[in-house]
C-alpha cells in the first residue's frame, strides 16, 4: 500500500510544448484518484511520469517516502493496465497474467496460486487455457486487470481502461472495477475522459485543462461547488445551462436579467457581499438541467422565477424527459422578412435545456410556462469563469 505526492510537476517537451503544468497532489493510501478532462489535457502524461514511462521535466515524484524521479519503471512496484489491454496474442491467460511473475523468477506454486486467487476475484477461472483471439472486450479487460493484481503492486494505474468496450459493458466494468478497489484495498490513479466513469467510482476527482489542474474534490461536491465555469460545464450529463445576463437591485432582491427575463435570487444569495460588487455588471448565470421545473406545483413554489419559453425539441429517456427550450424567442414571419430583406436579430434567443418528469405533457412546438430554481443557480465572473457563488 502506498501514498503519491506529486510536487509541482511539469512536462515540457522541445518545442517550447508544456503539457502539464505545476501538478501539485497529495494522494492517500488506498484512495481511488481519477484524472479527468477532455482529450489532450494532460492525464494521460501525469499518469506516465507516475509511471516512469515519461520523464519528468520538473518537480518531484514520490511513492511513499522515496523519491522515485530517477527510478526504472520496474522497480517502482507499480502496475498498469493500458487502454487496449496489450495482451500477447500467443499466450494463454495464464500465461499472459504469469508473464511479468516468470520475468521476476517467482516459483512455479506461487505463480499458480496468485493467478488462480486473481482469476477467482475477477471470475476468469474458466478461461485461463484460452487465447485472447477467443476472448469478449469485457474478458479481455479482466485478464488486463490480472495481470496487474498478481503482481501484488502498492499502486495500480488505469490509462482508460473502459473506452473500447459498448455502454453495457462499460457500466458492468465500472461496478467491477469499484469492487475489486473495495477488495483489493490498494491505491488506484485512473484516467478517462469520461465523467460518468469519474462521478461512479472516484474517492476524488481531478479536473484537468491545458494540463492545469482546475479542481479536485469528492465527486458530489464537483458537481454541487464547481469552482469555474469550466468545470461546471465538464461535469454533469447533460451539461449546465450558461445564460448571459446581468444582476439588477431593485429594492432589497437582487434579480438576474436575461432579455425580457428577471429572475428572483433568494435571500441567501442576495445578501452575500461578494454578490453586491456585481449588481448591475454582466455575470453568467448556470443551471443544471435539473434546476428547471414545469409542474405547476413547483413553478408556483418558485415566486419571481417564473418565465415562457417555447419547446424545440423533447427527447424521452424512460425515467425523466429532456426539454430544449428556447428563452426569449424571437417570433417573426421568416418569410415576410426575406421578402423585405429584414435581418432577424435572433442573438437575445436563449437555449436552455430541462430534465423533467416523463409525465410532462410538453411537446415539440408548444409554449409552456416553466421555472429556474435560483437556489441552485450558480453566478460567474463574466472575464474570468470564477463561480462567485453557488
Amino acid at each position: 500500500m502506498a501514498s503519491l505526492s506529486l510536487r509541482h510537476i511539469y512536462k515540457k517537451y522541445p518545442g517550447g510544448v508544456t503539457a502539464v503544468s505545476d501538478f501539485c497532489l497529495e494522494i492517500r493510501d488506498t484512495e481511488f484518484i481519477i484524472f479527468v478532462g477532455p482529450s489532450g489535457c494532460g492525464k494521460s502524461t501525469t499518469l506516465r511520469m507516475i509511471a516512469g514511462l515519461e520523464e519528468i521535466t520538473e518537480g518531484e515524484l514520490f511513492i511513499g517516502d522515496k523519491l522515485m524521479n530517477d527510478v526504472a519503471p520496474k522497480d517502482r512496484d507499480i502496475a498498469m493496465v493500458f487502454q487496449n489491454y496489450a495482451l500477447y496474442p500467443h499466450m494463454t491467460v495464464f500465461d499472459n497474467m504469469a508473464f511479468g511473475l516468470k520475468l521476476r523468477k517467482i516459483p512455479k506454486e506461487t505463480i499458480k496460486r496468485k493467478v488462480d486467487e486473481a482469476a477467482r476475484i475477477l471470475g476468469i477461472s474458466h478461461l485461463l487455457d484460452r487465447y485472447p483471439k477467443a476472448l469478449s472486450g469485457g474478458q479481455k479487460q479482466r485478464v488486463a486487470l490480472g495481470r496487474a493484481i498478481v503482481r501484488d503492486p502498492k499502486v495500480f494505474l488505469l490509462d482508460e481502461p473502459l473506452s473500447n468496450l459498448d455502454a453495457k459493458l462499460r457500466a458492468e466494468m465500472r461496478a467491477e472495477i469499484t469492487k475489486l478497489h473495495h477488495k483489493l484495498g490498494t491505491t488506484f490513479v485512473y484516467v478517462t475522459h469520461d465523467q460518468v466513469e469519474a462521478m461512479t467510482m472516484a474517492t476524488r476527482i481531478v479536473v484537468m485543462k491545458d494540463g492545469i489542474i482546475q479542481q479536485v474534490d469528492t465527486p458530489q461536491n464537483l458537481y454541487d461547488k464547481p469552482c469555474n465555469k469550466f468545470v461546471a460545464g465538464f461535469i454533469g450529463t447533460p451539461q449546465m445551462n450558461f445564460i448571459n445576463g446581468k444582476l439588477e437591485k431593485r429594492g432589497d432582491d437582487i434579480y438576474f436579467v436575461f432579455g425580457e427575463i428577471s429572475l428572483k435570487l433568494p435571500k441567501e444569495k442576495s445578501e452575500l457581499p461578494e454578490l453586491q460588487e456585481y449588481i448591475g455588471k454582466e455575470v453568467i448565470g448556470g443551471v443544471r438541467p435539473e434546476g428547471i421545473v414545469d409542474t405547476p406545483m413547483q413553478i408556483a413554489a418558485l415566486e419571481g422565477c417564473s418565465f415562457d419559453a417555447y419547446v424545440d425539441v423533447t427527447e424521452l429517456m424512460g425515467s425523466e424527459i429532456l426539454i430544449y427550450l428556447i428563452a426569449n424567442k424571437v417570433e417573426v414571419d421568416e418569410n415576410l422578412a426575406s421578402k423585405k430583406n429584414i435581418v432577424i436579430d435572433k442573438s437575445v434567443e436563449q437555449p436552455l435545456t430541462a430534465r423533467v418528469s416523463p409525465r410532462s405533457k410538453a411537446q415539440t412546438g408548444d409554449t409552456i410556462t416553466v421555472a429556474i430554481d435560483t437556489e441552485r443557480m450558480h453566478i460567474f465572473d463574466k472575464e474570468t469563469e470564477i463561480c462567485i457563488c453557488h
